[in-house]
């Protein structure tokens, strides 16, 4: 019988400590630099072999821009609310979204980074964006990052082009966790 009582009351202690563990960690709080900095773990633009300089001429909406050779390029691994779709109205925090995106691209030199895949079915670029003047430093703004940690965007993940998916995960529990953009305004 006592033997019982030890179990019982073994298990429910680590139940207790894991549950106090799962409530707490989901809810560290990471803090971002101001201007929404590169990870010292993600290498900086400038070391990427394969990434090209353009010009942003328009901005379509917060996850799309289209750049000087005419293309569309849309952001891998992030999603921002919609305000061009053709079934859907326009949505929470879908202009907001599109402001923030002038305000970090439009008329500036952008990076683009390949992962696996060239275009998406609609035939748009499929690009990880940095800003191109501050490439060479290891402070370059990467902006599918900086939409998700602002709250103008969340995750949007699409094997097999994964390669920033953890940084962007990261990025949206934090905007999550401080109420910022969307995560405040939307349901």
């Amino acid at each position: 019988m006592k033997r019982r009582f030890y179990f019982k009351r073994s298990f429910l202690s680590t139940l207790l400590a894991l549950i106090i563990f799962l409530a707490i960690s989901p809810y560290q709080k990471i803090v971002p630099q101001k201007g929404s900095i590169l990870p010292s773990s993600t290498p900086t633009p400038s070391q990427k072999k394969g990434s090209q300089t353009y010009k942003v001429v328009r901005v379509i909406d917060g996850d799309t821009i289209e750049i000087d050779t005419k293309q569309i390029v849309r952001y891998i691994g992030i999603n921002t609310p919609e305000l061009h779709h053709p079934q859907k109205s326009v949505q929470c925090f879908g202009y907001e979204a599109m402001v923030k995106n002038k305000e970090l691209v439009e008329g500036r030199l952008v990076l683009l980074e390949k992962d696996v895949s060239e275009v998406d079915k609609y035939k748009r670029l499929l690009r990880y964006v940095f800003l191109a003047d501050e490439a060479a430093s290891k402070t370059a703004t990467f902006i599918n990052e900086v939409l998700v940690r602002e709250g103008f965007a969340h995750t949007a993940s699409f094997p097999p082009d994964v390669k920033y998916q953890k940084l962007f995960l990261e990025a949206e529990k934090d905007a999550r966790f401080n109420n910022r953009g969307l995560w405040s305004k939307c349901n």
